[in-house]
């Protein structure tokens, strides 16, 4: 046997033990030993193999299946810039702490810097954005190389998955190999030992829990108190619980997990927004979780007291994603902690004064308002618009169903009119929050979600990862609607400041397409259907397998309505006050 194929047997098996049920790959040669190995552990049942002609549609196919089961997934290339089109993957993978194995062929040593080809420096290739890099070295045939490879697979395994006290999230391992890459014939020579694992299919290393629990940062209750959830896979339970018994509105961005429950609002952004609500319920305290980021508005509320433009919160506390992570863009925290505990929470013996109607009440009530006059903007005429789908999709989608949101308007829609539902999981690439790979982490996760899945994106999202669309005959295939808003071009900077400017607007941020979205389903072989009235929407969403429903909308009447919500829903808070 040689070299190359016996660590490709070690290696693969030594994953299986730890724990590794998904394998993405992109073909190659280079990665041929690990590639094979892969293939025998899928026909004896151990993984399931997925094949994807561009690395950037595998990496965030393998983003995607980790992000949906909360455990590492294995994604292999082969050598030369294929590993570089992995990066954008691994930086989201590092800032949403998503577990990946990211493993890289290479060539050997000796052929680097030679003119090879597809040899670049692969040598820590992501920097910092991955927990633990490893330049393996060329397989060889002498005694010890077993012991090393099992151990190598464990480490990798438990850097990915947050078991040496960091927080999960990418890992590279760059793996040389020398011809022959392929299995040879019987006259080889015998491996110089033994290339089973250990006994009872045990891992070769096991590692416990990484020291004590972390130690809860005591906060005394006040009425006063505010709690933010943002994106990410945290104990979104706890907090929940914990505003609950402390009479604190939940402002819960979608894909935190945490919009259930009674004490979440459905419409807080447009409260934010609001200044007349804002100054007369400033929070003593707010407590915030995951990476919170999807207006201005938000923004301000976790920014530092006395800062002009910034919160009046006289307390914050972040909860941190692990050991050295939190999120404080507007580095406001006045503590970081692993945990909280409330000390003298009032129970149901407090006075006779209704606490909760001064506090969370009036939250309730102005979100009661917003909401009713945003509904009645909605539904005001049959046009087909981004805001009303968002809305409607979001709350429509069957019990048990997994949605995937695009990163600029559509999740921002969602969170303005996602109603509070606790049997929907709702997720979304909001670590570097960028565009990339959309839908083949759509896909992927709706590959580990086994269930209905739907996807709610952007027409520059969906174009720029059409590769993603590429699935051959024999690939697991996903129960996924992707609904496709399409307004023809970049409809989030419709928005922001830069539409002021006409003149540059629509050539360099506006970038029109004009691309027939049908036409691309034909080509992938994929079912397509065109929404054209909000009536239809409940049809649309019916059927099963992987399909595309577009929706055309107008980027310059999607402006005009949203800011017809935000009067409305302002003049319908102010009335409340």
């Amino acid at each position: 046997m040689n070299p190359s194929t016996a660590f490709g047997l070690a290696f693969t098996d030594e994953l299986v033990r730890c724990g590794l049920l998904e394998v993405v790959l992109a073909p190659g040669s280079r990665s041929t030993p690990l590639a094979m190995a892969f293939l025998d552990a899928e026909r004896r049942r151990e993984v399931r193999l997925h094949v994807r002609i561009d690395e950037r549609s595998a990496s965030f196919t393998a983003l995607g299946l980790a992000k949906a089961s909360r455990r590492p997934v294995a994604v292999l290339c082969t050598s030369g810039t294929a590993a570089a089109n992995f990066h954008p993957a691994v930086i989201e993978a590092d800032e949403s702490g998503v577990p990946l194995l990211v493993l890289t062929a290479d060539r050997p040593p000796e052929m680097r810097g030679t003119g090879a080809n597809q040899v670049i420096d692969q040598v820590k290739l992501y920097g910092s954005a991955v927990r633990w890099f490893c330049e393996a070295g060329a397989p060889e045939a002498r005694p010890g190389m077993v012991g090393y490879w099992r151990s190598l697979a464990c480490q990798a395994w438990a850097h990915a998955s947050g078991r040496v006290g960091a927080l999960a999230g990418p890992v590279h391992l760059n793996l040389a190999f020398r011809e022959p890459l392929v299995p040879g014939d019987a006259g080889e020579p015998d491996w110089p030992e033994p290339l089973d694992g250990r006994p009872d299919r045990r891992p070769w290393t096991s590692f416990g829990w990484p020291g004590p629990s972390p130690d809860e940062l005591e906060v005394p209750w006040t009425e006063r108190g505010v709690v933010v959830c943002g994106d990410g896979d945290y104990d979104q339970a706890a907090l929940t619980e914990l505003a609950e018994r402390a009479g604190w509105p939940v402002l819960a961005e979608p894909s935190s997990g945490a919009r259930r429950g009674p004490n979440a609002l459905s419409a807080y952004q447009y409260l934010l927004a609001t200044p007349e609500f804002m100054t007369a319920h400033q929070p003593d305290l707010v407590i915030s979780s995951g990476r919170p980021g999807l207006s201005r508005p938000q923004s301000a509320l976790l920014g530092s007291p006395g800062v002009p433009g910034s919160g009046p919160a006289r307390r914050h506390v972040v909860i941190a994603q692990g050991p050295g992570r939190w999120a404080d863009p507007q580095r406001a925290a006045t503590d970081v902690a692993a945990a909280i505990r409330l000390t003298a929470v009032p129970g149901p013996a407090k006075d006779s004064r209704d606490w909760l109607a001064d506090w969370l009440g009036d939250w309730r009530r102005a979100d009661g308002a917003a909401r009713s006059a945003a509904d009645a903007v909605l539904d005001d005429g049959d046009a087909l618009t981004e805001p009303r789908l968002a809305r409607d999709i979001a709350n429509h989608v069957p019990a048990g169903a997994m949605l995937w949101t695009g990163s600029s308007l559509p999740v921002r829609d969602i969170d303005f009119h996602l109603s509070p539902r606790d049997d929907l999981r709702i997720l979304a690439s909001r670590g570097a929050s960028g565009i990339d790979g959309t839908t083949s982490a759509a896909i992927g996760a709706a590959l580990a979600h086994r269930g209905p899945a739907f996807a709610v994106i952007g027409d520059l999202t969906f174009l720029h990862d059409a590769p993603g669309l590429a699935l051959g005959p024999s690939e697991p295939r996903p129960d996924l609607c992707l609904i496709v808003i399409n307004n023809d071009g970049g409809g989030i900077f419709s928005t922001l400041e830069q539409a002021a400017f006409p003149g540059s607007f629509e050539r360099i941020f506006g970038t029109p397409h004009g691309a027939e979205l049908k036409h691309l389903a034909a080509a992938f072989g994929l079912p397509y259907q065109r929404l054209e009235q909000p009536g239809d929407l409940t049809k649309v969403l019916q059927g099963t397998g992987l399909r595309i429903v577009e929706a055309r909308t107008d980027r310059a009447a999607g402006a005009a309505l949203r800011a017809r919500l935000r009067e409305a829903a302002a003049r319908a808070i102010r009335s409340v006050l």
